[in-house]
C-alpha cells in the first residue's frame, strides 16, 4: 500500500487550495513520512488499511500539492472496497453486513474532500479527478468483471443497479459527474477524451459507466463524443482511409465512439439524429471566422476536420446500422441539388483511391441498411437518370458531375446486390452433421426492405425511362431470385397486371427469360397467385382487366412466334396458355363481371386460351352457362352503343370473342355442344333477351304485356292468380278451354303497342345468333360423320346437334307437348289442340327468331321431325286462318303469307316433303286465301300420309348428311292433283311456275 517512486521534497510544494486549517510544518512532514513507509512515526508500527487511508486523506487536505500520490495509493482503497463488496454479495448475497467495516466511511470522506475541492478551485481539479475517477472505474469493472455475482456486459440495467449499490463506484460516478458538469464551460473534450480513453481499454465491461454519464448529459455528451472522435479519426487515418475492417482497426477511439451512441440510441436516438445532421451540414459549409463565443478546439474551425467528417459519418454509420437508420430517412430529404452541389465541390478534392473506398462504403451502408431503402433507391434513381427524361418539377438538375456520381454508386451497389444475391451461402461453414439446406442464408437488409415495395419497383420499371428502366429491372431480378419463389411470382404478377403495352409486357418476358434458369414452373406459380387474387378482389376493374389483357396477349403471341424460331416468348406462351387452361373454371365468372372491360378482357383470354384435356362436368356447364350469358350481354352492349353513337368497335370484338368462345366450347365435348345450344336457344326466347332478335314480352294468351306505366297496379288479388295460365286446370280438347281475353269486371286485356327495336339492329343480332348456332352445330361430330370433299363447302349441320336445337325450341314453344308426338293426325284432330295451337302460333308471332331457328334445324336432317308438334299445331292454325279469310289476295295478310312460305321452306329443307310439294310457297304471294288453303291443306295430307319419322333417313357418305328417299313412299301425284289445279286456274299469273311442280 505504500506509494513508490516518491520523495518527501515532492510534497513541499505551493497549496493550489485553501486548506482546511493550519497544521504545524513538524506534524505534516511526519504524516508525509507515515503515508510513504506506511508505517507510524511515533509508534513504530505497521498502518492498518483504513489508518493508511485516512493518512492519506489528511495529506489531501493539508497538503493539495500530494494529490498524485494520494490518488494512486487510493487506488487501492477502493478496489479494497469493492472486492470486499462483491465478496460479501457472493458468500451471504447481501452487503448491508460488511458495509460499515468496508471503508465506506474512508470512501464518503474522500469523496467529500475531491467535491470541496472542485467546486472551490474546479480549473485545478476537475481534469485531474475527471481523468483519475474514469480510469479508475474503467480498471475496477474489468478487474471484477469476471465475479460470479457480476451480470454478463451486456445486461447494462443489470451492471447499473450492481455498481451503483457500491459505495465507491457510485463516489467515482459522482465525482466524474461534478468533473464534467464543471468543464462544460471551457474544456469539455478533455473530459470527454478521457472517457473515450477509457472506453476503448475497457470495452465492454465500461459501457455501463458510458451509459451512465451520456444519460444525465446527453447533449454535452453526443456532441463531445462526435467531435472528439472526429479528431481522433482525423489525426489516425486522415492521409490513409482504408476500408470498414481496416480503419475500425487503426482508430482506437471509433469503436467507443459507435458504442458510447448506441447505448444512448435508446433514449435519445433524436439528439443523436439531430447532432449527426449537424455534422453533416456544418462540413458542407464554408467556414467561418470564429465567433468570440465558438471554443477555439472546435472542429468547425479546422478545414482538415470539415473535409474528414463525411468519412467519419460514414464510417460510424457502418459501424452501427441503427445510428445509419437514424439519420438516412433525413439524409435522403435533405440532400437537394444546392446541397449535392456542395457535396461534390467537397469530396471532388481526395484522392481517387480515398473516393472510391467512400464509395465502396456507401454501398455497403446502403446494402445493410435496415429501413429507408426504397426512399435511397429512388433517390439515386432520379439523381442519376438522365436529365432528358427527369421530370423534376420546379427543382433544378443536378450538376453532370453529381449525376455521374449517382450513376456510378447506382452501378456498384447493383454490382454489389449481385454479389450478395448468388454468394450468399459461402459465409457458412457446413458441418458433416447438418445439411446445406439447414444453413442460415446471409440476410440482405436493403433487399429484405424492398420486398414490401415490388408493386412501386414494377410500376416505376414500367414507365420506360432511359436507363432507369435497365436499373431497376435488374434490382427486380436480384430481388426476385434473393427472395425465392414468392417475390418472383409476385413479381411477375405485378408486371403482368400494370404493363399496358406491348414493350412494357417484353418486360415481363425478359425478367421471366433471367429467373427461369435458377427457378422452376415460375409462370404455373405467377397464374395461380393471380387467380389467387382474383378470388380475394385484390385486384381493381383497371388492374383485373389490364392482367387479363396481357394474359391474352401473351397466349396469342405463341402464333407469331410459331411462325419464326421458337425462342423464349414461344416457350411462355405456350406455358401460360397451359397454367389458363388449369383455371378456366376461375376466370369464367369473369365473363360475368359487373365491369363490361372486365368481362371483354375475361371473353378475349378465354377465347383464346386452350381448352384443357380434361375437365369436370360442373366446371363445362358453369363455363358454358357463363359463356351463353356474356353472348347475349355483349349483343346488348353492342345494341346499346349504337344508340348513344359510341364507338362499337370494342363491342363488335366483344361479339366476335364470344362467338369464338362458344363455337371452341362447343367443339370440346358432346356435354359442351348440348348445353350450349340449350342455353342459347333458351337465352334467345328469354323474355329478358326476346327484344334483341325483334321479339315482344307476351302473356300465355299472346297478348303484348303492357308497361308499367300504361297498366295501372291493381295490387294483388286471388282473382289475379287464378287468370293465370300455370295456376289454371287445363282443359284441353273440351269445350271448357279458357281463353284469357281479360279480367272479370275489368273487360278485355289492353293491347298496348310494342317498342319496336331498330330493325337493323334486330338483323345484325339474329345473324349473330344463327352464325353461332351453326358454328357450333358444324364444329361437331356425333357419328363420326366426314367432312366434305370440297373444302370450299360449309360443314354440314350435325343431326344430333340441331335435334338438341329441335328439342330444346319445342320445350320452349310448347312444354306441354311430348317428346314422341311425331305421327301427324287427321285435319280434325286440330279441333282438341285449338288452344295449344293459338299459343304456338302467337310464339311465332312474338318471336321472329323462331323461324331462322327452325331453318337451322332443317338443315340437320332428320332433326326438324322433332318439331313435328310445332309444326303441325303452327300450319293448324294457318289452315284456319286462310279458310276464313275474307281478303282477296294472300298479300293482305302479310306476316300469314310470311309464315306459310317459310313453313314449307322448313318442311322442304328437312325433306318432310317432296320437292314437288316443298315448292308450293313460290305460289303463295300470286293466289287468294281460298287458294293458300287448298295448297296448305296438299301439304298436311301428304304429311299425315307420310308421318315425319326419323327412320325414314338413311346417312350419305357423299353429301356427309342424311337424305330421305322419297320414292319408299309411294304415289305422290294425289297430293299434286290440287296443285295442278290451281296452277291451271292461275295459268296467267303462275305459267312461269309450272315446272317446278313437275313429277
Amino acid at each position: 500500500m505504500t506509494p513508490s517512486g516518491y520523495r518527501a521534497s515532492d510534497f513541499l510544494t505551493t497549496k493550489e487550495v485553501p486548506s482546511s486549517g493550519c497544521r504545524p510544518a513538524q506534524e505534516l512532514s511526519q504524516e508525509i513520512k507515515s503515508f510513504i513507509s506506511g508505517v507510524d512515526a511515533l509508534q513504530g508500527r505497521k498502518l492498518s488499511v483504513r489508518e493508511h487511508a485516512r493518512c492519506a486523506v489528511r495529506l489531501l487536505r493539508s497538503v493539495p500539492a500530494c494529490r498524485g500520490a494520494v490518488l494512486e495509493h487510493l487506488r487501492g482503497v477502493y478496489d479494497e472496497h469493492v472486492s470486499t463488496f462483491l465478496h460479501n454479495l457472493e458468500t451471504e448475497g447481501n452487503a448491508s453486513s460488511g458495509a460499515s467495516s468496508n471503508l465506506e466511511d474512508i470512501i464518503q470522506e474522500v469523496h467529500g474532500v475531491l467535491s470541496e475541492f472542485i467546486r472551490l478551485n474546479p480549473r485545478a481539479w476537475a481534469p485531474l479527478v475527471s481523468t483519475w475517477a474514469v480510469d479508475l472505474l474503467g480498471q475496477l469493472s474489468s478487474k471484477h468483471a469476471g465475479r460470479r455475482v457480476a451480470p454478463h456486459s451486456s445486461s447494462l440495467n443489470e451492471l447499473l443497479q450492481l455498481w451503483m449499490s457500491c459505495a465507491a463506484t457510485r463516489s467515482l460516478m459522482e465525482a466524474y459527474s461534478q468533473c464534467l458538469a464543471a468543464m462544460l464551460a471551457w474544456c469539455p473534450d478533455a473530459c470527454v477524451d478521457a472517457l473515450l480513453d477509457t472506453s476503448v481499454k475497457h470495452s465492454p465491461h465500461f459501457d455501463w459507466v458510458v451509459a451512465h454519464i451520456g444519460s444525465a448529459f446527453p447533449g454535452t455528451i453526443i456532441s463531445r463524443v462526435l467531435a472528439c472522435g472526429l479528431k481522433d479519426f482525423c489525426s489516425h487515418g486522415g492521409k490513409d482511409q482504408g476500408l470498414l475492417v481496416e480503419k475500425g482497426n487503426r482508430v482506437p477511439k471509433i469503436g467507443s465512439v459507435v458504442g458510447i451512441l448506441g447505448h444512448l440510441a435508446a433514449h435519445h436516438s433524436d439528439s443523436i439524429r439531430k447532432e449527426l445532421l449537424r455534422m453533416f451540414q456544418e462540413s458542407l459549409t464554408p467556414s467561418t471566422p470564429l465567433s468570440p463565443t465558438s471554443s477555439s478546439t472546435s472542429w468547425e474551425a479546422s478545414p482538415q476536420l470539415r473535409r474528414a467528417a463525411v468519412p467519419f459519418l460514414l464510417q460510424l454509420a457502418a459501424m452501427s446500422p441503427n445510428l445509419f437508420g437514424a439519420v438516412s430517412s433525413e439524409l435522403v430529404e435533405m440532400l437537394r441539388p444546392p446541397v449535392l452541389l456542395q457535396l461534390q465541390a467537397l469530396l471532388q478534392g481526395l484522392p481517387r483511391e480515398e473516393l472510391d473506398n467512400m464509395l465502396g462504403l456507401a454501398v455497403h451502408l446502403i446494402s445493410q441498411s435496415p429501413t429507408g431503402g426504397a426512399r435511397v433507391l429512388k433517390f439515386l434513381a432520379d439523381t442519376a437518370t438522365p436529365a432528358s427524361v427527369i421530370i423534376s418539377g420546379p427543382t433544378p438538375s443536378p450538376h453532370e458531375g453529381v449525376r455521374e456520381g449517382c450513376d456510378r454508386l447506382l452501378q456498384m451497389l447493383l454490382l454489389h446486390l449481385h454479389k450478395l444475391v448468388f454468394n450468399r451461402s459461402d459465409g457458412a461453414e457446413v458441418s458433416p452433421l447438418s445439411s446445406a439446406s439447414s444453413q442460415p442464408q446471409r440476410v440482405t437488409p436493403f433487399l429484405e426492405e424492398l420486398r414490401s415495395h415490388v408493386g412501386q419497383l414494377c410500376a416505376e420499371t414500367l414507365r420506360l425511362e432511359r436507363k432507369r428502366h435497365l436499373w431497376l429491372h435488374q434490382l427486380l431480378c436480384l430481388l426476385s431470385v434473393y427472395g425465392g419463389p414468392s417475390v418472383a411470382t409476385e413479381t411477375l404478377c405485378q408486371l403482368l397486371t400494370q404493363a399496358r403495352n406491348p414493350e412494357e409486357l417484353a418486360l415481363a418476358w425478359q425478367l421471366h427469360t433471367t429467373l427461369s434458369s435458377c427457378m422452376a414452373g415460375l409462370i404455373p406459380a405467377a397464374v395461380a397467385h393471380c387467380v389467387a387474387q382474383i378470388h380475394t378482389h385484390t385486384l381493381g376493374p383497371r388492374q383485373l382487366r389490364q392482367l387479363l389483357l396481357n394474359l391474352a396477349a401473351a397466349i396469342q403471341s405463341q402464333d407469331e412466334e410459331r411462325k419464326g424460331a421458337a425462342g423464349a416468348h414461344f416457350s411462355m406462351a405456350v406455358q401460360i396458355g397451359s397454367a389458363i387452361s388449369g383455371h378456366l373454371h376461375d376466370f369464367g365468372p369473369l365473363l360475368l363481371h359487373g365491369d363490361s372491360a372486365v368481362s371483354h378482357a375475361a371473353v378475349r383470354l378465354l377465347s383464346c386460351s386452350p381448352l384443357p384435356r380434361t375437365s369436370s362436368p360442373a366446371h363445362l356447364l358453369l363455363l358454358s352457362r357463363a359463356a351463353v350469358t356474356h353472348f347475349f350481354l355483349a349483343l346488348r352492349r353492342r345494341g346499346d352503343a349504337k344508340k348513344v353513337g359510341r364507338d362499337v368497335g370494342q363491342t363488335g370484338e366483344a361479339v366476335s370473342c364470344s362467338v369464338l368462345l362458344l363455337s371452341r366450347f362447343a367443339a370440346y365435348s358432346p356435354l359442351t355442344l348440348k348445353a350450349i345450344l340449350q342455353q342459347l336457344v333458351e337465352g334467345a326466347l328469354h323474355k329478358g333477351n326476346a327484344d334483341l332478335f325483334g321479339g315482344q314480352i307476351a302473356d300465355m294468351s299472346g297478348a303484348p304485356v303492357a308497361s308499367p306505366s300504361v297498366s295501372p297496379d291493381l295490387g294483388a288479388s286471388l282473382l289475379d292468380i287464378n287468370c293465370r295460365f300455370g295456376t289454371t286446370v287445363n282443359f284441353s280438347g273440351s269445350v271448357w278451354s279458357v281463353f284469357h281475353a281479360g279480367v272479370i269486371g275489368k273487360g278485355l286485356k289492353v293491347r298496348t303497342a310494342a317498342n319496336l327495336p331498330d330493325p337493323s339492329a334486330v338483323i345484325q343480332n339474329i345473324q349473330t345468333l344463327l352464325a353461332v348456332i351453326v358454328q357450333c352445330c358444324s364444329s361437331s361430330s356425333f357419328n363420326g360423320s366426314q367432312s366434305p370433299s370440297d373444302p370450299d363447302e360449309p360443314q354440314p349441320i350435325n343431326a344430333e346437334a340441331a335435334k338438341v336445337v329441335a328439342v330444346t325450341l319445342v320445350e320452349n314453344v310448347c312444354p306441354d307437348v311430348a317428346n314422341g308426338e311425331l305421327s301427324w293426325p287427321p285435319e280434325e284432330h286440330a279441333r282438341t289442340t285449338v288452344e295449344r295451337d293459338i299459343y304456338i302460333r302467337r310464339c311465332f308471332e312474338a318471336h321472329p327468331i323462331l323461324f331462322p331457328l327452325l331453318q337451322v334445324v332443317a338443315a340437320g336432317r332428320p332433326a326438324l321431325c322433332y318439331c313435328s308438334a310445332v309444326l303441325r299445331g303452327l300450319l293448324a292454325t294457318l289452315l284456319s286462318h286462310w279458310e276464313g279469310s275474307r281478303d282477296a289476295l294472300s298479300t293482305d295478310s302479310p306476316w300469314h303469307l310470311q309464315a306459310s312460305c317459310l313453313l314449307v321452306s322448313c318442311m322442304g329443307e328437312g325433306q318432310l316433303l317432296p320437292p314437288v310439294l316443298a315448292n308450293v310457297h313460290e305460289a303463295f304471294a300470286h293466289l287468294t286465301p281460298f287458294e293458300v288453303r287448298l295448297l296448305l291443306l296438299a301439304v298436311w295430307e301428304y304429311v299425315r300420309g307420310n308421318g315425319p319419322l326419323p327412320q325414314k333417313f338413311v346417312f350419305s357418305s357423299d353429301k356427309c348428311m342424311f337424305c330421305r328417299d322419297f320414292s319408299r313412299d309411294g304415289d305422290v301425284s294425289r297430293y299434286v292433283a290440287p296443285i295442278h289445279s290451281v296452277l291451271h286456274k292461275n295459268i296467267d299469273r303462275l305459267g312461269h311456275l309450272c315446272w317446278r311442280f313437275q313429277l
